[in-house]
């Protein structure tokens, strides 16, 4: 019998992951359901979390705009998209929120060490850059990060009291009811400028404004042109991806 080659197996990988899973799944999710404090918001979040799902988000964003509707002659929602969100979340400022939970200073630190301590370069033929440390991204593979982006998507809140925000995961909705149309660039440049702080970019190309009425009742707001903020005012609304 011929001798069999076996190849050696790293089980350090391996191992990572499933601490990886029993992090996000024994101390994460609990403190997403637990109380946090006023400047994280989980309950608009239905991406990455135990009880939320994209039935969940549908169902929600649809019961809201009908609500609004028995109210209001119509509602406003726009659609953002933010540009590589999973490749520019900063270490630092995430890190700085998962602070702010209810988690274990040995939990804590172990999340503190996972982001640190990696580096990259570039090789072209035989030349190869020199190191340099990686201090933003999450990998949206893995099982940290997507839980990761839920806490940094966090403290993503409206500007103006009966304005709402839906998420998941990276797609986000922002709904006004007709009584704050007004509300409408206080609002984006209070986004703009969450985003600009927290590494973000919003890309506007993709971001659209929906304008949902019932078709009995007369729509007595329709401005001729969308926001600065966008490129363009979109009948057809492609929800969740």
């Amino acid at each position: 019998m011929a001798p069999v080659d076996f190849q050696p197996i790293s089980i350090a990988p391996i191992l990572s992951r499933i601490m990886e899973r029993l992090v996000v799944r024994q101390f994460l999710y609990p403190a997403f359901l637990s109380s946090s404090p006023e400047s994280l918001v989980f309950s608009d979040q239905f991406a990455f979390r135990p009880t939320g799902s994209t039935t969940s988000a549908l169902v929600w964003f649809l019961h809201a705009i009908t609500q609004l509707l028995t109210q209001h002659d119509y509602v406003i929602v726009l659609a953002l998209d933010f540009s590589k969100t999973f490749d520019t979340v900063r270490h630092s400022t995430l890190l700085d929120k998962l602070a702010h939970l209810d988690l274990s200073d040995h939990v804590y630190n172990w999340l503190v060490d996972f982001f640190s301590g990696h580096s990259h370069c570039t090789r072209f033929e035989s030349k190869m850059s020199s190191f340099t440390d990686i201090s933003a991204t999450i990998t949206q593979g893995s099982a940290i990060g997507p839980a990761s982006y839920v806490v940094h998507a966090s403290n993503l809140v409206s500007k103006t009291t009966g304005n709402m925000i839906c998420k998941n995961a990276d797609d986000t909705y922002l709904i006004i009811p007709a009584s704050n149309h007004h509300s409408r660039i206080a609002e984006l440049d209070h986004i703009h400028s969450w985003a600009n702080h927290n590494n973000l970019r919003l890309n506007r190309a993709k971001c659209v404004e929906l304008i949902f009425s019932e078709t009995r009742r007369r729509l007595p707001f329709n401005p001729t042109t969308p926001p600065r903020y966008f490129s363009r005012r979109s009948p057809p609304l492609r929800f969740l991806g």
